[in-house]
């Protein structure tokens, strides 16, 4: 399920929702269908997630998901098992988000995200 992001001021982002919900939750906030960060929370927003950046932190789910490996499958071909590159880390899922918010931040507004359903 994607996950929008839309700023009063600044455009737009969409991720998947996997994405979107362990980046709010540092946020601490809840992954419901809509919701807001407000102007006066976006600079406490940037914050958090810029030191979980640089803390390398990663949700509980992206540590299980990074120690398990890839299913083998019924052909038994090796290319099945291959890993397309390293996992992506949090610094790249976050920084588009750090950067909407840093943009509507400068012009006092705000964000909203919007989902089909809670996620």
């Amino acid at each position: 399920m994607l996950v929008k992001f839309n700023s009063s001021t600044s455009g737009q982002i969409m991720m998947l929702s996997p994405v979107a919900r362990q980046l709010l939750e540092i946020l601490q906030k809840d992954c419901t269908a809509r919701g807001v960060i407000t102007t006066e929370q976006l600079p406490e927003a940037i914050a958090r997630l810029r030191r979980a950046v640089a803390d390398g932190r990663a949700s509980p789910a992206e540590a299980v998901a990074a120690q398990t490996t890839t299913p083998a499958r019924s052909d038994d071909s090796n290319d099945d098992q291959k890993v397309d590159g390293p996992p992506i880390g949090l610094a790249p899922r976050a920084f588009p988000l750090i950067e909407l918010l840093e943009w509507t931040r400068k012009e006092d507004g705000f964000v909203l995200w919007e989902a089909a359903k809670d996620f």
